[in-house]
């Protein structure tokens, strides 16, 4: 039976920035069908459909690959050949093609049964689309350096027809299709850089990546920027918060001013005691003392205190999903950050991050209908589609428009990067990364939760810096870290 193609999941995934994996054992006739189709749709919405034929030949080509690959593991397992001896790699390959193409059922029963799979991963950022063909029998370096070789072949020619035309050795996966490909390539104006292959954790990735149209990325960065400059609720912080701030940074200032300055707005004295007594503090005793709670919070907790509080009081929304959402990503941010991480400085920023991150989405909640009329008219008059809004919210951008107003409101760097990069880590700066990890993953926690989100969408390298290995280990910290959540709620209602 063919399997239909969900539109609406691929264009949620593409919205969202989150990967999108199709995992085969066989690579049949018809999962191959299919995973051109999910490509066209990808191509379609970045108005690239004319390039299907080439970039679906990319595809078939690698996946040919990875297919062949895993067959040359079972073969070589049953034949009691050492694939990294030189020796037995040569006799192997001697009768590898012959016996596999005459029983290729047979060989690929084999490969499911050994575990070994082909995932095609579809992924787009704000810049670019990759797409990326994943199998678990590892590329040995000999097996990489050939590739290479063949990419460096392909420079030699200006034609497909000329590289058709000269003797070239495709007994093995990497062969004349690794030049066709790079020529393929070159034909819809990128060279070979946009193609790698690699080791990435126990998985051979082969991976190709294509710009998106550099006016739609000018065309959401414009919106983005007038979102920001025309949202008349962003005025600058309150009064007493600047204040709170200023002496904060002021090198003469002493802790009871900042308390005092603190105990005059009941708001912020609430936070900031309601802080210090909960159970991240573990203290023996309620704290009702203001100079005694600032001494525990510490300036840099103060100082995030002040930029959560801030930006709650001027972002007023009923949204209040948003800021459920918002409260349990901190709480996980917070724990991730203290059990894994074990960094007294990261977690002020974890939990604060964790709060504000999607502060992109709550601005959104609160468009006025005046600016909804000036984005409906960037829109018409530069043909934009009409779900450019629901685009810009739910997708990439309001990452990016919230690291906006961070920065105009002078957030820390730190905060601004988590902001900014919670959907893309890999994209931080190096200095940032263990708070923007962090809030990634708390934020991917919490959509699995809600089914958002699945596991394998997930960055399995940022994971594995966390020491988590599988899904099972995954799911169970995520219950855990919910149980400790509903109860931190309860205890403090």
């Amino acid at each position: 039976m063919t399997k239909k193609v969900d539109t609406a999941k691929i264009n949620k995934a593409i919205v969202s920035s989150v990967p999108l994996t199709l995992k085969t054992y066989k690579m049949p006739r018809e999962m191959e069908n299919y995973i051109e189709e999910v490509l066209a749709v990808y191509l379609e919405k970045f108005g690239q459909a004319e390039l299907i034929d080439r970039v679906g030949y990319c595809m078939r080509e690698l996946a040919v690959n990875a297919k062949k690959a895993n067959t040359k593991r079972v073969y070589f397992s049953e034949k009691n050949l050492d694939i990294e001896d030189p020796e037995d790699y040569t006799a192997g390959m001697e009768s590898f093609k012959k016996e596999t193409l005459g029983n290729i059922d047979y060989w690929l029963q084999k490969q499911e049964e050994a575990g070994l799979y082909i995932k095609v991963v579809f992924h787009s950022t704000n810049d670019s689309f990759t797409m990326s063909i994943k199998n678990n029998a590892l590329i040995s370096q000999k097996e990489q350096i050939r590739v290479y070789d063949r990419i460096a072949r392909s420079r030699a020619f200006e034609s497909m027809e000329e590289a058709l035309s000269s003797v070239l050795d495709d007994s093995e996966g990497a062969g004349l299709g690794i030049v066709i490909l790079v020529l393929m390539l070159k034909k819809i104006g990128l060279n070979e850089d946009a193609f790698d292959i690699d080791v990435e954790g126990d998985e051979t990735v082969a991976k190709i990546t294509i710009p998106f149209s550099e006016i739609q990325a000018e065309n959401m960065d414009q919106l983005s920027e007038e979102i920001v400059e025309e949202i008349d609720q962003l005025p600058q912080f309150p009064e007493n918060v600047t204040i709170i701030q200023k002496l904060i940074n002021d090198p003469d200032s002493e802790l009871t001013d900042i308390a005092r300055q603190i105990s005059m707005d009941p708001a912020l004295t609430a936070d900031l005691l309601k802080s210090v007594n909960s159970a991240q503090f573990m203290l023996p005793k309620k704290v009702d003392n203001i100079v005694e709670a600032v001494k525990l919070m510490g300036l840099r907790g103060i100082k995030n205190m002040l930029f959560s509080t801030g930006t709650q009081r001027i972002l007023k929304t009923d949204q209040k999903a948003l800021w459920d959402h918002s409260y349990r990503v901190a709480f996980y941010s917070y724990n991730l950050a203290k059990n894994f991480k074990k960094k007294r400085d990261l977690l002020d920023d974890a939990y604060v991050g964790g709060i504000l991150h999607d502060i992109g989405k709550i601005v959104f909640s609160n468009v006025h209908p005046d600016l909804l009329e000036k984005i409906s008219k960037f829109c018409n008059d530069r043909q934009l589609e009409s779900n450019i809004m629901e685009e810009l919210s739910a997708g990439l951008n309001h990452a990016v428009i919230g690291g906006r107003i961070s920065k105009k409101w002078n957030f820390p760097p730190p905060l601004i990067a988590a902001i900014s990069y919670h959907h893309t880590p890999e994209e931080a700066p190096a200095e940032f990364a263990d708070v923007v990890n962090t809030v990634y993953i708390a934020n991917s926690m919490a959509n699995v939760e809600t089914d958002e989100l699945l596991f394998e969408q997930i960055n399995s390298n940022i994971l594995r810096n966390y020491g988590i290995q599988s899904e099972e280990q995954f799911n169970q910290i995520i219950e855990r870290l919910s149980d400790a959540f509903e109860k931190s709620k309860q205890n403090n209602e």
